[in-house]
């Protein structure tokens, strides 16, 4: 079970910086980016990845919720307004999938919505990835810029508007993974992963930086 998970959260890359532990050996197409990725529990899903829009009329303030909801769109100030966000499904080796490696897709995050948390829940993590590109220019590069300890992230569902402020940001090697970005029986809490340190080939990231953000109102 040890060397699953550790497996797991060593292998999540596409081209934006997604995850943890080995997340690093996907091919990356024309050499433009990387995707972080997670190593994960193995789950393979035939769900369809659906999209939102983010035109829709998005509710004030920030209350607590009364129910869970799905992420339609993320806003963290000075660094994204309601940026898309995407659920695709796992991939063969039960990895969080990643956003399409496109112009649009380097902007949007992903969630994962097989670890089966979701904003508004009780208990877990609610697991989000985006990319990080060599030339500085995906979310996931602004991210690593400007999104630290203390700062606010706001998550947008059809119906209900969650606040978040960010309780940790960690960085580790690639092949040492973080197991608990994959929490699922502690607090509610964000968890955003994305490739980081140098970049050591097409889709080799030699780092993965994660955000831990708690509720907040």
């Amino acid at each position: 079970m040890k060397r699953t998970v550790a497996i797991a959260i060593a292998v999540l890359v596409a081209i934006g910086g997604f995850w943890l532990v080995r997340l690093g050996d996907q091919p990356e197409p024309r050499d433009a980016a990387v995707t972080p990725r997670i190593s994960a529990p193995p789950v393979v899903s035939t769900a369809p990845t659906p999209s939102f829009s983010p035109e829709e009329p998005e509710p004030q303030g920030c209350d607590r919720v009364d129910r869970a909801f799905a992420p339609r769109t993320i806003t963290v100030p000075g660094v994204t307004e309601q940026a898309l966000v995407v659920a695709p499904a796992r991939d063969a080796n039960g990895l969080p999938g990643v956003a399409p490696l496109t112009s649009e897709g380097k902007a949007v995050f992903a969630w994962d919505r097989e670890q089966g948390i979701r904003p508004g829940d009780a208990r877990g993590n609610v697991l989000l990835n985006a990319h990080t590109w060599p030339d500085g220019s995906a979310l996931g590069n602004r991210l690593l810029t400007d999104l630290q300890t203390g700062d606010r992230i706001v998550v947008h569902g059809r119906n209900a508007r969650l606040c978040y402020r960010v309780t940790e940001r960690v960085e580790v090697l690639a092949e040492e993974g973080l197991v608990r970005y994959y929490k699922r029986n502690g607090p509610p809490q964000l968890a955003i992963v994305v490739c980081s340190g140098r970049r050591l080939g097409p889709g080799v990231w030699e780092k993965r930086t994660v955000w831990f953000a708690s509720p907040s109102v």
